[in-house]
């Protein structure tokens, strides 16, 4: 399957192993010498509309990708900010 790079930033990035989705796919990292693609970039979340600045970014190199399908991107990765995120909310998870 050939795909353009607008064509995967429409695609959601979806996590195998912790289920999240990690967001949209924001830029790439090509490699100049090869041509090939080296990594998929999702930029961070932003934080209080953006105020309070964005999450870090997710950097998923090209041998975590399990599988590009037309909708989303089944990613097997695991950064530990991002696998051990709780999904429960408190004061102190809103201020961060």
């Amino acid at each position: 399957m050939i795909c353009s790079f607008s064509n995967l930033r429409n695609k959601e990035v979806v996590n195998l192993k912790t289920g999240l989705k990690l967001g949209y796919v924001d830029d790439i990292e090509i490699d100049t010498t090869t041509g090939n693609v080296v990594s998929l970039i999702v930029f961070g979340r932003p934080r209080a509309l953006g105020i309070m600045g964005r999450d870090e970014d997710i950097i998923i190199k090209c041998s975590d990708i399990d599988l590009i399908g037309e909708d989303t991107i089944l990613v097997r990765f695991c950064n530990d900010t991002i696998c051990t995120k709780s999904r429960s909310f408190s004061v102190e998870n809103l201020l961060k």
